[in-house]
């Protein structure tokens, strides 16, 4: 049977984890109170015997006082009640009750003389009050959005009805005969108000239908062209105290370049002297607020969702803990505290309930078609079972990758592929692809440690990330891929080498790792649903962002995924060599020159080196944009400082006895590196806080063992200076110098991998400061004042 301990750790919501009952510390202050009632034993020093007395003969006094002392007092509460007068909205005065949790009642003066249980009780008090607080505070910012959700979707309602009607109008225009329209009751008095469209039996003006919902929605805020009462208010010389903005975030390149071209147009055409809305609306932008409003309603759910499971695992430690209390001091003390938590705010209140009922009801009506079931795969996904067939065919494919791996280096000593007369035809030839996917198949493997880990410390990384729960990759499904490609490329190798050995010339089978290249990027962009398609869509989505950055919306997964191509250089590197190779003689020999010697081949060396900082510093220069921090400049700085090293290490390793570059190299690459570490532990991880509790550290900590964090910095300064080999020459072979290559780019992916693990720790812990635990989506409608 699982304790209750492991099984709340297990259930509670990790970015709430400090508002919760802290049922630990509370169950070690029962292991006191069961200590403190121990018998007192003798020793008797000349027989060495020990003798135990049993319990102490005021035991029985104390029970009998305890008892009686109980039945006088049944009725007693634990919390008084105090009542405060504020005055109400109306100017009338309104009693508000307010707890305070106090234990002066009979159990504190049952237990007055055992410290240890008055302390239980006083802590228990604390605990009480933080749970009703907490939930106090989360319900009524619950509350708040859902009644602006409200608001903002009747203002969605009315505006789909005019655009609606309008279309109406513009058919009937252009036909000349009506063919029937939809009328709906509405009404304006309040936020609640009712909308249902029915068909309608007689026709009537839609023109006055349209001035009706136009004039309500107006005195909500919203202009629009040629209304009658914007006509009125313009004749009259008046002007709308509030005009109606749809903020649709600019998350694409078409919304980005929208929104800049709207933001001069505002300036040159919408100035004040000219009367009109400050706001076009038309279909596109409804049906992108749209989809805000569904995803802020998604979201609202789930927060509801977590504060009633805050509530449950609230409630069901309060109840273990009195158990176990009363098992402890063989009475039934704490029956009347136990009721008193079940009329506490926490349990008692039912409204999250009842606005959980209506966000289903709405979303229901709106979003689905009045479809519950299509409702609740939005609000309710459910998470995808890990299956025992994943871990199988991991163990599967790991095995068929050593043994095939072993089968390789063995023919290949046998044939002398390594050898000085055949080393360089064949190492140019096999290396980029092979060094291409085992860098691949080593990050995937880092990946699903991180994902590994994030599980086992219950870091949210499906939150941090923006995730869907039914298609989110887990550990086994990351170490699955890698296993699998990994095991297909070796395969693929040791055909090939087979058949060289066999007789076969390079012209034949030297097409083979580009065949393989080919295969996995066809996989890659196959539109079937075979090899985790949601997945393969949702990376080239990132990718997509990442390169076509800054038009994008810099989400967290995108900058993240950034970070790991500025780690992966070396295999972009390998896919240009085994692209030039194939389109340049389907990878034979005679393609080799053309590839080295290219002046076009060296040129695009140097933009491939160069992408992955550029993009993610156009990311860091659109957050500065959107957002105004400061820190998002210095971030940009330290990858044009990386760009820069780069770009020096490349020119000295084509000129590798100028010292001029020598020197170049040395100064940007220890500036880039000093700049580079800094922000990666002051800035990423969050370590170096001089006022920390722990030691060059942050106050909090994942990890209990905190000699790891300081093993992990002395790692991570020890992988960042990797560099230093570029600029030393070593006397080794031309296979030895590609193997240790590819030795110090497998560093590289490593040290990017264990980075993973503190940035993510930080951006938790943030999470969990904050008590975030739910995605804040920007609404579309928002009043402003009009000057127009």
């Amino acid at each position: 049977m699982v304790k209750f301990s492991k099984e709340l750790e297990a259930q509670l919501i990790p970015e709430w984890k400090d508002a919760f009952v802290n049922y630990w510390q509370l169950k070690k202050q029962v292991k006191k109170i069961k200590i403190s009632r121990k018998p007192h034993h003798v020793h008797d020093g000349n027989s060495s015997l020990i003798h135990d007395f049993g319990r102490s003969i005021f035991d029985s006094i104390r029970s009998f006082t305890m008892t009686s002392h109980m039945k006088f007092h049944k009725s007693h509460e634990v919390s008084q009640v105090k009542s405060i007068i504020k005055e109400g909205e109306n100017g009338e005065e309104q009693e508000e009750q307010e707890e305070i949790y106090e234990t002066e009642n009979e159990l504190v003066q049952l237990f007055s003389e055992e410290d240890e249980v008055r302390l239980f009780f006083e802590m228990l008090d604390e605990e009480l009050k933080k749970v009703n607080e907490f939930y106090k505070t989360k319900e009524s910012e619950f509350l708040e959005r859902g009644d602006i959700l409200n608001k903002q979707l009747q203002i969605l309602l009315d505006l789909k009805q005019v655009l609606s009607d309008r279309s109406r109008k513009t058919l009937r225009s252009r036909s000349g005969s009506g063919s029937g329209f939809f009328s709906r009751s509405h009404s304006s008095s309040g936020r609640n108000s009712d909308f249902s469209e029915t068909p309608s039996d007689c026709e009537s003006p839609t023109g006055t239908q349209t001035e009706e919902v136009i004039a309500a929605l107006e005195k909500n805020g919203i202009n629009f062209v040629n209304s009658a009462s914007t006509r009125a208010k313009t004749k009259k010389g008046g002007k709308p105290k509030v005009a109606m903005r749809i903020d649709i975030p600019a998350t694409t390149p078409t919304r980005t370049i929208a929104a800049v071209t709207s933001m001069l147009w505002e300036d040159l055409v919408n100035n004040p002297k000219k009367d009109g809305p400050r706001e076009y609306i038309n279909k596109k932008k409804i049906q992108c607020a749209e989809k805000m409003i569904r995803s802020a309603f998604v979201e609202l759910y789930r927060g509801l969702g977590l504060l009633k499971t805050y509530s449950s695992l609230n409630m069901v430690a309060f109840v273990k803990i009195l158990k176990k209390f009363d098992k402890v001091a063989k009475q039934q003390s704490s029956a009347n505290y136990l009721k008193q938590v079940k009329r506490s705010h926490f349990i008692s209140s039912d409204k999250v309930v009842r606005l959980m009922d209506e966000v289903e009801s709405l979303f229901t009506q709106h979003f689905a078609n009045s479809d519950r079931k299509k409702a609740m795969k939005f609000l309710r996904p459910q998470q995808n079972k890990e299956s025992h067939m994943v871990t199988f065919f991991v163990g599967l494919f790991t095995g068929c990758f050593v043994t095939l791996f072993s089968v390789y280096a063995i023919l290949a000593h046998l044939t002398g592929m390594f050898s000085t007369r055949t080393e360089a035809a064949y190492v140019e030839t096999v290396y980029p692809v092979f060094s291409m996917f085992a860098l691949l198949s080593l990050h995937l493997f880092m990946y699903g440690c991180n994902l590994f880990l994030w599980k086992g410390t219950r870091i949210n990384y499906n939150f941090i990330f923006e995730f869907q729960p039914k298609t989110a990759l887990k550990y086994r499904d990351a170490f699955l891929i890698g296993t699998c490609l990994m095991t297909s490329v070796v395969g693929a190798l040791v055909v090939h080498l087979i058949l060289l050995s066999n007789g076969f010339s390079p012209s034949q089978v030297d097409a083979i790792p580009g065949i393989l290249l080919l295969t996995f990027l066809a996989l890659l962009i196959c539109p079937l649903n075979v090899f985790y398609r949601p997945t393969r869509f949702y990376f080239l989505k990132v990718i997509r962002n990442i390169v076509c950055s800054p038009f994008y919306k810099v989400l967290m997964v995108d900058f993240f995924m950034a970070d790991q191509l500025t780690s992966q250089i070396p295999l972009m590197r390998h896919l240009e060599s085994s692209a030039c190779y194939f389109l340049a003689g389907s990878l034979t020999a005679h393609g080799l020159p053309m590839c080295k010697s290219g002046r076009m081949y060296r040129e695009l060396a140097y933009v491939i080196s160069f992408a992955p900082y550029y993009w993610r510093a156009m990311q860091c220069a659109r957050r500065w944009f959107e957002e105004s921090d400061i820190n998002h400049l210095a971030n940009l700085g330290k990858y044009v400082s990386a760009m820069v090293a780069a770009g020096a290490r490349l020119t000295y390793a084509r000129e590798p006895d100028s010292q001029l570059w020598f020197s170049i190299v040395l100064v940007t690459s220890v500036i880039a590196t000093v700049y580079q570490l800094y922000w990666d532990f002051v800035k990423d991880w969050g370590f170096f806080n001089l006022k920390s509790k722990n030691f060059l550290l942050r106050d909090e900590l994942v990890l209990k063992n905190k000699s790891i964090y300081y093993a992990s910095i002395a790692l991570n300064l020890v992988l960042r200076v990797a560099w230093v080999e570029t600029v030393m020459h070593f006397n080794v072979g031309f296979f030895e110098s590609r193997l240790l290559d590819f030795c110090l780019a497998s560093l590289e992916v490593i040290r990017r991998g264990h980075w993973n693990f503190y940035r993510l720790e930080n951006e938790h812990l943030n999470n969990v400061g904050k008590f975030r635990a739910v995605k804040a989506v920007p609404l579309p409608f928002r009043e402003t004042d009009s000057d127009g």
